[in-house]
């Protein structure tokens, strides 16, 4: 079974910090390009991160420039993401994806469930 899952979500006051982790199962994850989207509670979509595969080459949205590491680890299968200096906007499900190509992509094939960061200020 081919699937992503999210994880690391969580509770955190602003100035604070999370790592969110994306595990794949059934398929390599460095062979496919992975990125980090969000969607705040009422708003769209939005982008956080493209990864180039077999790289941790990345782009970063406007947002979380200078806040936002993506990394990744092979022999786990992960791609982690890392946020800094959280503010309450930041408060979203984050979600992972996954798709061969390079960045940026408009579709993704895999997609996690999401995980939750919540902001408190």
């Amino acid at each position: 079974q081919l699937q992503l899952v999210e994880s690391g979500g969580g509770l955190v006051q602003s100035g604070g910090s999370l790592r969110l982790s994306c595990v794949a199962s059934g398929f390599n994850l460095d062979d496919y390009v992975v990125a980090w989207f969000r969607q705040a509670p009422g708003g769209e979509r939005e982008g956080v991160s493209c990864t180039e595969k077999r790289s941790e080459s990345t782009s970063y949205w406007i947002p979380v420039r200078g806040r936002a590491t993506v990394s990744r680890d092979s022999a786990k299968n992960t791609v982690y993401l890392q946020m800094t200096n959280l503010v309450p906007e930041d408060t979203a499900v984050y979600y992972c994806a996954a798709e061969r190509g390079t960045c940026p992509l408009i579709q993704y094939d895999f997609w996690g469930q999401g995980t939750q960061v919540t902001v408190s200020s």
